[in-house]
């Protein structure tokens, strides 16, 4: 494992050391070590500066847009899918403490461990600082997917928009394949979307609904990548 230090320094925070290795102890670590503490209560707190922090930064900065908009676009900014692109974005899953199965199904890069993790590190920055240092690593972290107009709609229900768009298209049936994995405590989901008969997203979570959401915006943004200006934000 690499050092905390470097995860911090791309952080730019400061955390006390054993805050932050409970933040990055992940259940299945905790199980194999003897049922030592998870990062789960961490997750809970940093799941709610989250939210807060993005709904305040989101009222504020769109004085027009009704509510129904501005909750679309917190759903979006706060989903698994966002905080999972952030956290392989700065190399976390490098630095959580796995159990053996996880290592071995490459937990590390799975989307709901790494968006617990970032919820987990939000809470642990609040309480090794203070709520304006959480608020400003939060805006840090997700500004730029405020700006991702595209996503943000789509973001409210992947699998709406992936309907929507493969209909448009004319690509054929969709269809999800879900397969669960691991013990009760720690269950795990792996979905694949098939457009046609044909692959094009994946996803996991804790849940087979989760996991079909992730792979539902996995497929959406390939789509668009192939042909941006076919794709328009879901249905409200």
């Amino acid at each position: 494992m690499s050092s905390t230090e470097e995860l911090l320094k791309r952080l730019g925070v400061s955390i006390d050391t054993e805050t932050l290795r409970l933040a990055l102890t992940h259940r299945s670590y905790a199980y194999e070590n003897g049922g030592i503490p998870t990062n789960e209560r961490l997750e809970f707190l940093g799941d709610s500066i989250l939210g807060f922090s993005v709904t305040d930064s989101l009222y504020r900065e769109n004085p027009t847009l009704p509510e129904g908009e501005l909750a679309k676009r917190r759903s979006a900014v706060v989903s698994t899918r966002a905080l999972a692109g952030i956290g392989r974005d700065i190399g976390v899953g490098e630095f959580i403490y796995l159990g053996q199965g996880e290592k071995l199904t490459d937990g590390k890069n799975k989307a709901s461990i790494l968006a617990d993790t970032m919820e987990a590190l939000i809470g642990a920055t609040y309480l090794s600082n203070d709520m304006e240092t959480a608020r400003q690593l939060v805006m840090r972290l997700v500004g730029p997917l405020l700006k991702d107009a595209g996503a943000l709609g789509a973001g409210t229900d992947w699998k709406t928009s992936i309907q929507e768009l493969t209909a448009s298209r004319q690509l054929g049936a969709i269809h999800y394949a879900v397969e669960g994995s691991g013990p009760d405590h720690a269950r795990t989901f792996e979905a694949v979307l098939n457009i046609g008969g044909t692959p094009y997203g994946r996803g996991s979570g804790h849940s087979k609904k989760e996991a079909e959401q992730e792979a539902a915006a996995d497929a959406w943004r390939a789509l668009t990548a192939l042909d941006p200006t076919a794709a328009g934000p879901a249905s409200a």
